[in-house]
């Protein structure tokens, strides 16, 4: 398929949690492929080598080439489904079936309105409550969110909204004591980067994956039709 069919990063971002996971497997051979392509600045390089602990490695490493954008996250998945990658990482097969075709990956990007948890609870909503907003997710409905992250909100933004840990580090040296405050200038630094794509659905949909999804009940508001 052509790479520019789907962004690379949003691919990326939605692969990072499991990519994570497997990859911590052997984080140095990862960095150092990733360095003979010229995937991350040599500043990048040492910050990530200097890591030692091989998750952080790897979500570090991910979030960089997320962060520059799909043609350099197109080219780590490329390098993921290499012969010599898909043996030092046996479960990557999933990444050659999941980029063979463009169903495939719609399929795997699709978000259900983010809803995959309760499903008998959902079905008896009101209709209202199903449909999804695709209205750019506002400043309140942020503020909002923030109030009921609690203080995982740094996890939240590593992993389910791919942003750094420097600019995590930032957020908090700006706004200092305050959790919410940095919870909401986090939200809204994800806002401000997607632009168009920060939708209260999609928002909903990252919130609502992994182990680190939040309860239903307290961002089910972000559904409401507009």
């Amino acid at each position: 398929m052509e790479s520019g069919t789907v962004g690379g990063d949003v691919l990326l971002r939605k692969l990072k949690p499991r990519l994570i996971d497997i990859l911590t497997a052997d984080t140095d051979l990862l960095l150092q492929h990733t360095d003979s392509l010229e995937l991350l600045t040599r500043q990048e390089y040492s910050h990530v080598k200097a890591i030692t602990n091989p998750s952080e490695k790897a979500r570090d490493l991910l979030d960089y080439v997320i962060q520059k954008g799909s043609s350099t996250s197109w080219d780590l998945i490329h390098l993921l489904q290499e012969k010599e990658m898909q043996e030092t990482f046996p479960k990557l097969i999933f990444l050659k079936e999941l980029t063979r075709n463009d169903k495939t990956i719609e399929m795997y990007l699709t978000e259900n309105c983010g809803v995959k948890r309760k499903k008998a609870m959902d079905e008896e909503e009101p209709p209202s409550k199903q449909l999804c907003s695709n209205a750019v997710v506002t400043e309140q409905q942020l503020m909002l969110v923030a109030t009921n992250m609690g203080r995982s909100w740094k996890q939240f933004g590593r992993m389910a909204l791919g942003i750094s840990t420097t600019k995590l580090e930032q957020i908090v040296e700006d706004n200092p004591h305050n959790l919410v405050e940095q919870t909401f200038a986090m939200l809204r630094f994800w806002s401000m980067r997607e632009r168009s794509k920060a939708t209260a659905k999609r928002l909903h949909g990252l919130l609502s994956e992994g182990d680190w999804a939040l309860p239903p009940e307290s961002i089910n508001f972000l559904l409401d039709d507009n």
